[in-house]
């Protein structure tokens, strides 16, 4: 009889034990799953970079770098730069680098953007110019940002959005045939590295994409800014020897 009832109250324990582990797994699955969305200060331009799977590293990080770096200027209107994409998950750059998203355009309330980045994916020349959603979600913050920046194939997208209509552009030295043909009726200009018409920057990509990131943030400071960011980043910069276009 005590060996029953001993056997009972080890099963007791034992079920008892299994709940609570239970419990408290779906209570660390629910704080898993509060999202925390970053700090945005005041008074700071809020630059938003459209990621997806296939992603190419260089046109994403490096205007990312440069533009983060003005938090560090004294006296100016410094950026908040943050990644928006189409899911809560991470996602995985065309070299492999994984990202979690800072917000999710299809159900996150976003900020305002006042300046978007299209960084170039694996997908732009063909897939990714299907993605109503996403095409959709440029041509809404098109509507209130005050720039729009492509890099490399990024150019692509803005072009499907219908926003390079009436502008000219570039993009990757070897696509440009191939968005000239998508696209018969944009004026997309070869042997530039950056065009700048309007509101929209588009640029050739690669490691070229800093000199366009630093162009803008010219544009904006001015010349000394812009030199102390380059220099931060050991980049020589003169804006004046990189082949470009300004449409005024």
């Amino acid at each position: 009889m005590k060996r029953a009832l001993l056997s009972l109250l080890t099963i007791v324990i034992i079920s008892c034990q299994s709940k609570n582990i239970e419990k408290n797994t779906e209570i660390l699955k629910e704080v898993e799953q509060v999202k925390v969305f970053p700090k945005l200060e005041k008074d700071r331009y809020n630059v938003a970079f459209l990621i997806m799977d296939g992603t190419f590293n260089t046109e994403l990080t490096a205007p990312f770098d440069i533009f983060q770096h003005t938090i560090f200027r004294e006296n100016i209107k410094a950026m908040n730069v943050f990644t928006v994409a189409n899911t809560d998950k991470p996602i995985t750059t065309f070299e492999g680098m994984r990202i979690l998203p800072d917000y999710n355009y299809l159900k996150d309330s976003l900020p305002k953007i006042d300046i978007l980045v299209v960084p170039s994916a694996e997908h732009h020349l063909d897939s990714d110019l299907d993605d109503k959603a996403m095409i959709d979600f440029v041509k809404r913050v098109d509507k209130e940002a005050t720039y729009i920046t492509s890099h490399c194939d990024g150019a692509f997208v803005l072009a499907k959005a219908g926003l390079l209509k009436d502008k000219v552009s570039t993009t990757f030295p070897s696509d440009i045939d191939k968005m000239r043909e998508t696209f018969p009726e944009l004026d997309i200009r070869k042997k530039v590295l950056f065009v700048h018409d309007g509101k929209y920057i588009t640029s050739a990509g690669g490691a070229k994409s800093f000199e366009a990131a630093l162009y803008l943030c010219e544009f904006l400071y001015g010349k000394e800014v812009a030199q102390s960011l380059a220099g931060g980043l050991v980049i020589d910069w003169n804006v004046d020897e990189i082949p470009h276009l300004i449409v005024e």
